[in-house]
């Protein structure tokens, strides 16, 4: 059974595949093949399948049948045409200002399809972003406390032989093993989260869950394109997507409701007719002359006298609609506002906390450099020395913590500005 297991595992392994990459790569990567975005194709086909359909009136029909039958009597009609051999019929509307309108509404809710495959292609972007820089804090994070593991190690060994000198209490010994034995939980824990932290990137970037991929060394760094908190929040506004989606479903509401009132328009469709008559359906008894092949060609005028009931209702949900719109445009132009705002002012902290844990980071780097000089001198013990580099290691990961941070709130400032695609 434990054979069968390794076996298993091995195979499992050997499936996998290990992707390194940058963030820019893994960028471009899920841009093409995310699931989300994939998905949002789909429904894009079918938005401009449906404009397609919207204008079906106004393409030229031709039906080829027939109304064959046998009469007794005067010749009747089968479906208003008279019975014949073979029957063809041809239709398109020339003049219809209520369909033309829904063509247009059609084709706006295209348009705003379009516009949701961007807010959807932002929102992989910044996924994948959030779940890149997650993954370089754990995979910097877990070395650096393997290191720091291997600093207490160091300091416990340096203890318990002081304490075999009669120089340290056994007490001592215990804490630094224990540090040590904690630095090395912590330490695998952060293993065991990047290992599926890999995997959930690769499902993002649109491979097998059983792939991984792993950062690779880059120098980047995030600029805001605005100098201003102002201009942070008008950039916003002007290229928030919701915004976009929002115009674009009012401009559809705008066109239905143009199409209902043209309900009352006249409408005009071209119509042509083709029929091959028998001498079976009596038309020799009632008629003066008979033919075999009969046809006509002409317009079908048709003026609305009564207006609709479905018209009207339609007119009144379009205005309904119309009006909600307009109020959630407001209501999402005042929370872009205060987003962008929020955004600023989390950007401008998160570098004035990275700064702060910078000049602590380089205090206790100093200090270890002092307790290296002093351990020289015979002036400080080895145990002295590791656990201030245990020390100087904790402020390492905590500046990890402070650059991944201010990472992440200028990714989600260009979010707001509408910039996040460009930045990479």
């Amino acid at each position: 059974m434990r054979t069968l297991l390794i076996l298993s595992a091995a195979a499992f392994a050997m499936r996998a595949e290990v992707h390194v990459m940058t963030l820019r790569e893994a960028m471009a990567l899920a841009m093409k093949q995310n699931p989300d975005l994939v998905l949002t194709r789909f429904d894009e086909i079918k938005a401009q399948q449906s404009v397609r359909e919207a204008r079906d009136p106004f393409y030229p029909k031709l039906v080829v049948g027939s109304g064959l039958a046998y009469s007794t009597g005067f010749p009747l009609s089968i479906e208003g045409s008279a019975p014949s051999i073979i029957r063809a019929d041809a239709t398109q509307a020339l003049f219809n200002r209520e369909r033309s309108y829904l063509v247009e509404s059609a084709r706006e809710r295209a348009r705003g399809v379009a516009i949701d495959k961007e807010s959807k292609a932002d929102e992989v972007a910044w996924s994948v972003a959030s779940a890149f820089l997650d993954l370089e804090r754990t995979g910097r994070s877990a070395g650096v406390l393997a290191d720091q593991a291997a600093s207490y190690d160091r300091a416990s060994d340096s203890t318990r032989a002081r304490v075999a000198a009669g120089r340290e209490l056994e007490v001592e010994a215990r804490k630094i093993s224990a540090r040590a034995a904690q630095a090395r939980h912590r330490a695998a824990s952060l293993r065991l989260d990047q290992q599926y932290q890999e995997s959930a990137l690769a499902v993002l970037l649109g491979f097998p869950a059983s792939d991984r991929v792993q950062p690779a060394p880059e120098e980047r760094r995030f600029t805001v394109p605005v100098a201003t908190e102002e201009e942070a929040e008008q950039r916003a506004i002007s290229s928030s997507v919701a915004l976009r989606n929002l115009e674009s479903k009012l401009t559809a509401a705008g066109l239905d409701r143009k199409a209902s009132d043209a309900a009352r328009l006249p409408r005009i469709d071209l119509v042509a007719q083709y029929g091959l008559f028998a001498r079976f359906n009596n038309y020799d008894d009632f008629f003066r002359k008979f033919q075999r092949n009969n046809a006509q060609i002409g317009v079908s005028i048709q003026i609305p006298v009564i207006p609709s009931q479905a018209a009207i209702a339609r007119r009144e949900q379009a205005d309904n609609e119309a009006a909600r719109l307009r109020f959630q445009m407001e209501n999402v132009r005042n929370r872009v506002s205060l987003d962008t705002r929020r955004a600023w002012l989390n950007v401008e902290a998160a570098r004035s906390a990275q700064e702060a844990v910078r000049l602590d980071l380089e205090a206790a780097r100093e200090q270890v450099s002092v307790l290296m000089a002093q351990f020289a001198e015979g002036r400080a013990t080895l145990r002295q020395v590791e656990e201030g580099r245990a020390v100087e290691q904790d402020k390492w990961i905590a500046y990890l913590d402070a650059e991944n941070n201010a990472e992440r709130f200028t990714l989600a400032l260009l979010r707001q500005t509408g910039d996040l695609a460009g930045a990479f």
